[in-house]
């Protein structure tokens, strides 16, 4: 069996379990055995049937993507991993009224100039 490797994001709907052993001789049936243990994680990791955009899969380091996606054969000792890609922004901030909070507007670039700025806003 193949060992995959499960990312906290997604423990939740494994039941909390990081690595799982699952059959399948493509990466294609190695994921549709776990979701069919764990119906949770195909919502989590499928969009329109097929891979979601977000979520990556490794077969021994190398993104799926690169090499024939769901159809990436795999061996029985082969490392899985699917890791959803995380994603970061930043909310606009309301304008500060002013004091102390001015110094919450302030947006960090490098930390040399935050300090700069932190202490022209005094």
């Amino acid at each position: 069996m193949t060992v995959v490797r499960i990312p906290p994001t997604l423990r939740e709907e494994t039941g909390g379990q990081a690595a799982l052993q699952a059959r399948g001789e493509t990466v294609r049936e190695l994921l549709d055995d776990l979701t069919g243990r764990f119906p949770a994680l195909r919502e989590r990791i499928y969009a329109n049937g097929d891979l979601a955009r977000f979520v990556n899969v490794y077969v021994e380091g190398e993104d799926v993507r690169t090499r024939e996606g769901l159809n990436t054969s795999v061996d029985d000792d082969s490392t899985v991993i699917l890791l959803p890609a995380m994603a970061g922004g930043e909310a606009p901030l309301a304008a500060p009224s002013s004091g102390w909070r001015a110094s919450l507007a302030i947006r960090l670039k490098r930390p040399v100039d935050a300090i700069g700025e932190l202490r022209n806003a005094r």
